[in-house]
């Protein structure tokens, strides 16, 4: 990970766009919300620039962007100083401004971390000064009756509410920035995978299933493939993305008045994942997850979806089996959960005792683009990666959907430097 350099740029002469005369200057490989808005943040600086967004999907956003629980995440689990605590404190201040500018839903209704015994007060009680050191603001400490106030069917013996935490809709956000940046002269390209990369001597060259095409700088924000994006650009990185499902399960609606907005848990440090919670959507109903398993394709969103090379990278990739060994328990529960209702009813039933078996359903699923090094640990925080000519964003899971703004702001003066 590079630090961030300022590089500010130089208007047109005689004309000529300073970084290239033919082809884009900036190819972006990716279009989701982190691609999307670092070309946003990017023409902000430089109107004149020529951008290129290749998307080998129809649309834009059709992965990671859109499919997760739709939450602005204020920023109370992450190390204090991490990119992640920093980023996503510019970011949801972006993010709610950007949604009031452009009329799209979003709520800061607030979230209720619960301790649901007297071995996690503890635990609660450091998150609650890990918040305050990354910023938060009105932090509330809450006995048994005052969450109750709040969500009145939660459990648990004290609680940390968090005002500024919310929901939102991604999609709308992920296609206002798509009109933003064509409305500045962005050329979004759908249905164009990247297949291969070629240095030249004025910059790349991106094969694509839909042609070629020549570009100054390149910005790798490729999400679930982003490792192997990277490395047809020639870099090294010991690092390997494993993809992990997240499923949710979504209330009945006669059984939705169980939970008003959002209900997590005290994370366990000695477990990699957070843990199921319950989100209120934003355009109604109520989602309670996720898991994590391991993906068999890194677009794996259920049980049957198999990808043969995607499955084999994982399988041969030692980091994952040092993960299972380091976690055999979470492995095989995380693994029974996905398969059992009643399982999974159970883990929600720590935070609200209310919720049966009968009152879920099976909703959507996620995968997540976790970067695992060689060593078997998740990599938590985000990582960028700036080389002359390119910038690789290899690491931006969760919460990068709400911090995306900011990390668009920090990877556009990058490719400014990288140019």
């Amino acid at each position: 990970m590079y630090p961030c350099r300022v590089a500010r740029g130089h208007a047109k002469e005689n004309g000529q766009h300073p970084m290239g005369k033919s082809g884009a200057d900036v190819i972006v490989v990716g279009g989701g919300i982190v691609a999307l808005a670092s070309t946003y943040r990017l023409l902000g600086h430089r109107r004149d620039l020529r951008v290129l967004v290749l998307e080998k999907e129809r649309d834009v956003g059709m992965h990671q962007s859109t499919h997760n629980s739709g939450v602005l995440h204020a920023g109370l689990h992450y190390a204090p100083g991490s990119l992640k605590a920093v980023l996503v404190r510019e970011g949801i201040e972006s993010m709610v401004r950007f949604c009031q500018e452009h009329g799209i839903a979003h709520e800061q209704c607030g979230k209720l971390v619960t301790a649901t015994s007297d071995d996690e007060v503890q635990r609660l009680r450091a998150l609650e000064g890990r918040g305050e050191s990354n910023g938060l603001r009105g932090l509330r400490w809450l006995t048994p009756p005052e969450m109750r106030e709040i969500e009145p069917n939660v459990a648990g013996v004290a609680g940390l509410h968090v005002p500024e935490e919310g929901i939102v809709d991604y999609r709308a956000v992920c296609d206002r920035l798509r009109t933003e940046i064509e409305s500045r002269g962005a050329t979004v390209r759908v249905g164009a995978r990247v297949t291969g990369l070629r240095r030249t001597a004025s910059g790349w060259v991106a094969e694509t299933s839909a042609g070629e095409f020549e570009g100054r700088v390149l910005l790798n924000c490729a999400g679930l493939y982003a490792d192997r994006v990277a490395r047809m650009a020639g870099e090294r990185t010991r690092y390997r993305i494993v993809p992990f499902r997240g499923e949710y399960w979504t209330l009945r609606p006669d059984r939705a008045h169980l939970v008003r907005n959002l209900i997590y848990p005290v994370p366990d440090p000695r477990f990699p994942f957070l843990g199921v919670h319950f989100t209120r959507m934003i355009r109604g109903g109520v989602e309670a997850g996720p898991n994590a398993v391991l993906a068999f394709a890194r677009e794996g969103y259920g049980w049957t979806r198999f990808s043969a090379r995607d499955f084999a990278q994982s399988v041969a990739f030692m980091g994952l089996w040092r993960f299972v060994r380091r976690y055999p328990r979470v492995a095989t529960y995380e693994v029974a959960r996905s398969l059992s209702r009643g399982l999974f009813a159970r883990s929600l039933q720590r935070l609200v005792p209310a919720v049966e078996s009968g009152d879920l359903v099976r909703g959507p699923s996620g995968v997540r683009a976790q970067v695992m090094s060689p060593a078997g640990e998740l990599i938590q925080d985000f990582e960028i990666m700036q080389r002359p000519g390119a910038v690789h964003v290899i690491n931006a899971p969760s919460p990068a959907a709400t911090a995306s703004l900011a990390i668009g702001r920090r990877v556009s003066e990058l490719v400014l430097a990288a140019s």
